[in-house]
């Protein structure tokens, strides 16, 4: 088994501000793969089946009022 260590170069400051926010995902930024492209495949209505909501979740929505209201 491979013992990996991961050393921070800076400390994490977890009062910070949204200075040192930017600045920890400016560090990570590099780390992130991105894929070239995403193709998303329609998928046919007749395959979407089996969707249960919860009662106490419906109600949520019903009560939730219109957007604008």
């Amino acid at each position: 088994m491979t013992n990996i260590e991961l050393h921070a170069p800076v400390a994490a400051d977890l009062d910070g501000d949204l200075a040192s926010l930017r600045g920890d995902c400016a560090r990570m930024a590099p780390h992130w793969a991105v894929p070239d492209r995403i193709t998303a495949r329609p998928v046919s209505p007749s395959l979407i089946h089996g969707v249960t909501v919860p009662p106490a979740s419906a109600r949520l929505l019903d009560a939730m009022s219109e957007y604008g209201d």
